[in-house]
């Protein structure tokens, strides 16, 4: 690596702490920098300025956006009586790109793993409930993974909103779309069988 010109070098190793960017992969994205031209060089470096400087947390579901309330949740044309729970934003993008859910979100920001030392007041549980009170939902979509943290922290979520007269369901889980029976594993074949519905 000593063949490289320091500030190569610096912005190589910038690259590599990116997840899932390992040496190689570090390596051409940084001579792919420096192959673009003085401009396209600027505009990526102010986007990346421009993305620490003016994207924020939304005040109400804690996705990301570029003013105190994101554009989902000051979206008119969106129904608050439902409530989509899911653990990081990239799960609230994947909701929104199926393009069937037109309610709300509440990104919890993790998931409860007490191996990992992250409990139920290191995520956005105490805000959830605090929505829910207010009594504008009527339904809490539980949308978070189906491994044993997620299911975990949608066990613990139902149990926290027993109290608050409101709709809990989880979403379906099993069989995916196009899949085989004989390549599909134990424990999804057993949560497709035990959450059939009817046709």
């Amino acid at each position: 690596m000593s063949h490289y010109p320091l500030p190569v070098l610096q912005l190589i190793q910038n690259f590599s702490k990116l997840p899932g960017v390992g040496q190689k992969t570090a390596e051409r994205l940084a001579m792919h920098v420096m192959r673009a031209t003085q401009k396209e060089a600027e505009q990526f470096a102010r986007s990346i300025l421009e993305v620490k400087d003016k994207v924020r947390i939304c005040l109400k579901c804690f996705a990301l956006s570029a003013a105190d309330v994101c554009g989902i949740c000051s979206d008119p044309t969106r129904t608050s009586s439902v409530l989509c729970v899911v653990e990081q934003i990239a799960d609230m993008v994947a909701v929104e790109k199926a393009g069937s859910f037109k309610g709300r979100y509440h990104v919890l920001q993790g998931v409860l793993s007490p191996m990992n030392g992250v409990g139920p007041e290191h995520i956005r549980i105490k805000e959830l409930i605090s929505r829910v009170e207010a009594g504008k939902v009527q339904e809490v979509i539980l949308a978070t993974s189906t491994n044993v943290e997620g299911e975990a922290t949608a066990s613990y979520l139902a149990e926290c909103l027993e109290s608050c007269n409101v709709k809990v369901t989880r979403i379906a889980s099993g069989v995916p779309m196009g899949g085989d029976l004989k390549y599909v594993d134990a424990v999804t074949l057993k949560r497709a069988l035990e959450t059939r519905h009817n046709i």
